[in-house]
């Protein structure tokens, strides 16, 4: 069974759109009268809440809880362990976060990552044994668009000259996504290859995280003398059609456990350069599949993005490679029957 936590979420959208089945947990029983208090109140309004979870997980007979998220770990780790069902802890953030090193060490039966980077760092208990990574699962693209038509259909929107060549950033405005070493490289290529005329198209919105760094994006490049070269999108969806727009995706993110929109690009063949950094290694053969380029060095960026430029032999070269490569690696068959074999495993099931 599905349960979500909001009953208007674009979550339970994806679900009625594909009349996925699902529960609902009642407002009351995560925001019990307890919400807001301090001391033994907090702590009575703790424990009236996990036992109403317990409740749950027993009337619904729940063999596993399947938890992916900071909130979720949070609030269901404990009921579930205590309601006799087995915890399964899917890790998609910061390797030297707490819970993950602090908390599922102590009770999950089995926590996955979605790569070898998002491995936690310091366990409190050891967990190799109980521990699997899982790369996350990708739709594969329909039939390819036709690239030049997408890119074109950019260009006039945004008047630019026919030639431009479109540099894409997908992701939230966040620090860690790195927006600003983004408009940073297009500089630094700008100032060596005049000869070329590129345009940056930032597609994100800062509004979930709260940071405001569209702002600075805009600021940064006007200092930099390049703001008619970069070009806020806002956030759009799909964006399958928007990623063959463009020549090249740079990916100049830190500490990202393993970037979606990376592997996005990779499936509708369009070229990636990116940190080598974190997951990103684990999804690019340098030079092959694709380029890693020094961290935190927007200048790096530079002579792979002129290769693939200057050199169309190389960029279908590395167009074909990323995408077979991609294709053959990331899907949802291979990712949902890994997670089957846990649930069995967990189970006691062995079919």
């Amino acid at each position: 069974m599905v349960v979500v936590h909001r009953p208007n979420g674009d979550f339970v959208k994806y679900l009625d759109q594909r009349q996925i089945g699902h529960l609902t947990v009642e407002v009351s029983v995560l925001r019990p009268r307890y919400r807001g208090a301090t001391g033994s109140a907090a702590a009575a309004g703790y424990l009236y809440t996990v036992a109403r979870l317990i409740r749950f997980l027993r009337r619904h007979k729940a063999d596993i809880v399947h938890t992916n998220d900071g909130s979720i770990h949070a609030t269901w780790g404990l009921p579930t362990v205590l309601s006799g069902a087995r915890l399964l802890w899917h890790h998609r953030g910061d390797p030297a976060g707490r819970g993950i090193n602090l908390l599922a060490p102590v009770i999950a039966s089995h926590i996955v990552t979605v790569s070898n980077y998002a491995k936690p760092t310091s366990p409190l208990l050891p967990i190799s044994a109980r521990t699997s990574v899982i790369h996350s699962p990708f739709d594969h693209p329909e039939p390819l668009l036709d690239r030049e038509e997408c890119r074109m259909d950019l260009v006039r929107e945004l008047g630019l000259d026919e030639k431009t060549r479109l540099i894409g950033f997908f992701g939230t405005l966040i620090d860690r996504k790195r927006p600003i070493r983004f408009v940073e490289a297009i500089h630094a290529f700008c100032a060596q290859h005049p000869e070329l005329t590129v345009a940056g198209l930032l597609f994100g919105s800062p509004k979930h995280c709260g940071e405001r760094l569209d702002v600075e994006v805009t600021a940064r490049a006007r200092e930099l003398g390049i703001e008619k070269a970069i070009h806020l999108m806002g956030f759009r969806s799909p964006i399958n059609r928007l990623m063959c727009a463009m020549d090249i995706l740079l990916v100049p993110a830190i500490n990202e456990p393993f970037g979606r929109t990376l592997i996005e690009a990779m499936l509708v063949g369009t070229p990636v350069v990116a940190t080598n950094h974190g997951g990103n290694p684990e999804a690019i053969v340098d030079g092959e599949t694709g380029y890693l380029v020094e961290p935190e060095v927007p200048s790096a960026f530079v002579p792979p993005m002129v290769k693939l430029l200057k050199d169309p032999s190389e960029w279908q070269r590395v167009s074909a490679n990323a995408q077979k490569s991609a294709l053959a690696q990331y899907g949802i068959r291979p990712h949902t029957e890994k997670i089957m074999h846990i649930y069995r495993e967990l189970t006691g099931r062995t079919a």
